[in-house]
């Protein structure tokens, strides 16, 4: 089995608008498969709360923002 990485994560947000709403729902349960450094992991879990109470396709929106932003540095 092949180790999934951020860089995965990143991709897979960005293809699987199924899978980012998984994501939004439960991260802890979708970030499982993935191998991420504390910084990496603490920052998607950051960018899955950054709108709070906001629904769930708001949520998403700002989430893949973020992590756009940091694939990208």
């Amino acid at each position: 089995m092949d180790l999934l990485g951020f860089r995965d994560l990143v991709g897979r947000v960005m293809t699987d608008p199924d899978f980012l709403d998984e994501l939004v729902r439960d991260p802890g349960a979708t970030l499982a498969d993935y191998v991420l450094s504390d910084d990496e992991r603490a920052m998607v879990v950051q960018a899955l709360g950054r709108v709070g109470q906001a629904p769930t396709a708001e949520r998403a929106r700002a989430a893949k923002a973020v992590l756009m932003k940091r694939w990208a540095m």
